[in-house]
């Protein structure tokens, strides 16, 4: 299989591709004037302690507060007194922190809607073979690596970096790796944390002391271990500064970067720009003349599947089967596209046979395997309705590229011609009641005012003999479709 990073760097933004045989599987876009803040650190002061909650807000510096649930603050913090350390548990968050008190928390997930950061107090820097665990004694090994052998190899090398500073998890791609560069990575993760500690001392409260990597060296470092046939970068300071970060954490990779300096834009390759857009509609249309409906919404996001054009070759059973099957793949990729988290409810064509219930399941499962992002497939419900989760660290794609419509304001929908001007004939009706005006003149979007004076022109003459009065239609072409003026005058 062919994977290949695409990296698009200008002054304002920056976006990854990831590509599987050339089809675009992943988008990552990070603009510079809203940078997600997954993974910064900051020190921050609780603004309010809500016990009704379990939870506080805190100060972190910017417009929203940030959440802070009492099971989101470890024992080894600052938070929680010395004398309850011996028996912590997530109790009353009241007795954990308190209002007006200095915090160091890290954002767990970026601010999404109307909601606030997340945080953490159980802080932790990654790097290229280990994460660092500061306050813990702990070392933990990735369940990915699958020989016991190498699990208490890597685990009793990397216990004799652990010290009062903190201990470690060790990450898929220590698998192998030897203990020159896992002395390396701890040694790194110190440094840094002692500069943090550093700034923690010397910064006011409401400042940011440790900022995440940007997208493009994020991505590079969490996509080692994948199997990365080429990374392109279409920028050539990008591409000497990837450079020398891949020769000195990621030398493995330090092959596999290239400078695209071809004519056509980078996106371009692989279709991705087009594959964007078409991620940001509703419909997404199967190979087989099927398709699914994608709706999201703030509190989950609906699936619903269609065999459309597709009639099958044997009997109405089998095709919806295979439709079902199909949608599967597609539901995955399109989850990962548009990075869709939360909870995800799928429904899918209803099937009568058990067996075939049990086997789009297991293909759904399947498909998802390849996402990074941790998902939870619960089954089908009583509904017939299979609920699922997948886990949301940062804003979808549509939230990151799109805004709420002016026009509709984000209900998806605006009235009709013929609902507008049924409600300016009841608008006229009541300002004439309330008011003593000789006549009126309606200022309306172009299709309305040509529907009023047209189909609807009966319906205003015999307003106009109910009233008594003149009604003059002017068409105005900045108004929308819903918007109106009714004068006296």
């Amino acid at each position: 299989m062919s994977v290949e990073l695409l990296i698009n760097v200008t002054p304002s933004e920056t976006r990854v591709a990831l590509v599987e045989n050339g089809q675009l599987q992943e988008v990552h876009v990070e603009r510079q004037a809203r940078r997600g803040i997954v993974g910064n650190i900051y020190k921050g002061k609780i603004s309010r302690v809500l016990p009704g909650m379990q939870a506080a807000f805190v100060d972190i510096g910017m417009d929203k507060a940030a959440f802070l649930h009492a099971s989101d603050i470890v024992p080894h913090t600052e938070c929680v007194a010395i004398k309850e350390k011996e028996q912590f548990q997530a109790g009353n968050i009241a007795e954990l922190v308190r209002q007006g008190q200095d915090i160091m928390v890290q954002v767990v997930k970026d601010p999404l809607g109307t909601k606030g950061a997340r945080l953490t107090t159980d802080i932790t820097l990654p790097s290229r073979y280990l994460v660092f665990m500061p306050g813990s004694a702990h070392v933990g090994v990735s369940q990915r690596i699958e020989s016991e052998a190498e699990r208490e190899r890597l685990k009793r090398v990397v216990s004799s970096y652990v010290d009062e500073l903190g201990g470690f998890i060790i990450r898929t791609a220590a698998e192998g790796v030897g203990e020159q560069e896992l002395e390396q990575d701890a040694a790194f993760l110190k440094r840094l944390w002692r500069k943090i500690l550093e700034r923690k001392q010397k910064y006011p409260p409401c400042r940011v002391i440790y900022e995440d990597p940007s997208l493009a060296f994020r991505v590079v470092r969490d996509f080692v271990g994948a199997e990365l046939d080429k990374i392109r970068v279409d920028s050539r300071q990008s591409f000497e500064s990837l450079k020398r970060f891949c020769e000195e954490y990621v030398p493995e990779l330090a092959d596999k970067l290239e400078y695209y300096a071809g004519e056509s834009p980078i996106f371009d390759l692989y279709d991705v720009e087009n594959e964007i857009q078409r991620a940001l509609e509703r419909k997404v249309e199967l190979k087989s003349g099927g398709y699914l409906i994608i709706d999201q919404t703030e509190a989950m996001t609906t699936v619903d599947i269609n065999t459309g054009a597709f009639v099958g070759h044997r009997n109405l059973e089998e095709t919806i089967f295979n439709t079902n099957v199909e949608a599967t793949a597609a539901i995955a990729r399109q989850l990962r596209l548009r990075n869709l988290g939360g909870i995800i409810i799928i429904d899918f064509i209803d099937m009568q046979s058990e067996d075939h219930r049990r086997r789009v399941l297991h293909s759904l499962e399947l498909a998802l395997a390849k996402d990074r992002a941790k998902t939870n497939v619960n089954g089908f419900s009583q509904l017939g309705l299979v609920e699922m989760t997948r886990k949301r660290t940062r804003e979808s794609l549509e939230h990151v590229l799109c805004s709420e419509c002016p026009e509709c304001h984000g209900r998806g929908r605006v009235k009709t011609v013929e609902s507008v001007c049924y409600e300016i004939l009841r608008e006229i009706i009541r300002v004439n009641r309330a008011y003593d005006a000789d006549q009126f003149t309606v200022y309306a979007a172009p299709a309305v005012a040509e529907f009023l004076r047209g189909e609807e022109s009966h319906s205003l003459a015999e307003l106009e003999v109910f009233i008594g009065k003149q009604v003059r239609v002017v068409s105005e072409p900045l108004y929308s479709q819903e918007q109106f003026d009714v004068v006296m005058m």
